[in-house]
């Protein structure tokens, strides 16, 4: 998960509450303060690392010399939406292929690439080359308008 910074250590956050719970526990508390007790330890920590989140995550890769609206462009210039829904795109709607709605927020490229913008970029250039057997063809995309096309693509979250 890329997601929010004060939310990765929440366990750590949960082990501690639950140390200090057992303390508790064994020593001084009846059972039904100790659970009322447990409940206010555990509900601050966590309202206060939601609260820490905005919805959309961490922010939009950035790809270096690229342009988002050319990108934009490009995607619908070299048909994309032939096979893949792409917001904002004209005439992006198919379902040949995955919906690209939220590929700012995906772990991988075709299922097995770290999501870097070098990587995106090799894949628009050549698919086939990066992945074998894909179905993704080949549609001449130059490095330069591939990194215009992943700058947009970075802002679908």
């Amino acid at each position: 998960m890329q997601g929010c910074a004060p939310l990765k250590k929440v366990h750590e956050v949960f082990a501690l509450l639950y140390g200090l719970f057992q303390f508790l526990q064994e020593r001084y508390v009846r059972e039904t303060t100790r659970r009322r007790i447990f409940a206010v330890l555990l509900a601050g920590p966590l309202a206060f690392a939601i609260a820490g989140c905005d919805d959309d995550g961490p922010q939009a890769q950035r790809v270096a010399g690229g342009d988002v609206e050319r990108g934009k462009r490009l995607l619908a210039q070299f048909q994309c939406g032939a096979c893949h829904s792409i917001p904002g795109v004209e005439a992006a709607r198919s379902t040949a292929g995955p919906p690209l709605d939220t590929f700012g927020r995906q772990s991988y490229v075709a299922g097995h690439l770290p999501n870097y913008p070098e990587s995106l970029v090799r894949w628009i250039v050549d698919p086939p080359a990066v992945k074998p057997g894909t179905p993704m063809p080949n549609l001449g995309v130059s490095p330069e308008d591939a990194r215009h096309m992943a700058a947009y693509l970075y802002t679908l979250r």
